[in-house]
């Protein structure tokens, strides 16, 4: 089983930058594929971002394309989000997923066995 934990939110105003952090803990060793989801009140959840560990392979929505970028420490098993030239409309509850399978497609979010608490980003 693996224990996911989010940090890193804030509010910050539009253009500004953030970094979200999510600590892996437990079976570790298992994790295929990682990544953020997203939610605020009344729109439906969206996939962020996710990656396949090991294959360089990183996925993105149209909507943040360009401007978020997805990273790993895997020596500490953190996955980074890292979101410049934020938007109002990226305001929302990020939470950080992870399986032992290759999830598709990648922003299937019950695709994903392991889920966060989520931490909330506020843009204004």
């Amino acid at each position: 089983h693996v224990q996911l934990v989010e940090s890193g939110g804030g509010s910050v105003q539009a253009g500004g930058s953030l970094r979200l952090s999510c600590v892996a803990s437990g079976s570790t060793y298992s994790i295929r594929s990682m990544g953020w989801f997203r939610q605020s009140p009344g729109k439906e959840r969206e996939g962020v971002a996710a990656t396949l560990r090991g294959s360089g392979i990183t996925y993105y929505s149209d909507s943040v394309k360009g401007r978020f970028t997805l990273s790993e420490d895997t020596s500490k098993n953190i996955l980074y989000l890292q979101m410049y030239s934020l938007k109002p409309e990226d305001t929302a509850m990020y939470y950080c997923v992870a399986d032992a399978k290759a999830v598709v497609p990648w922003d299937w979010f019950g695709g994903y066995s392991s889920r966060g608490q989520g931490t909330q980003v506020t843009v204004s």
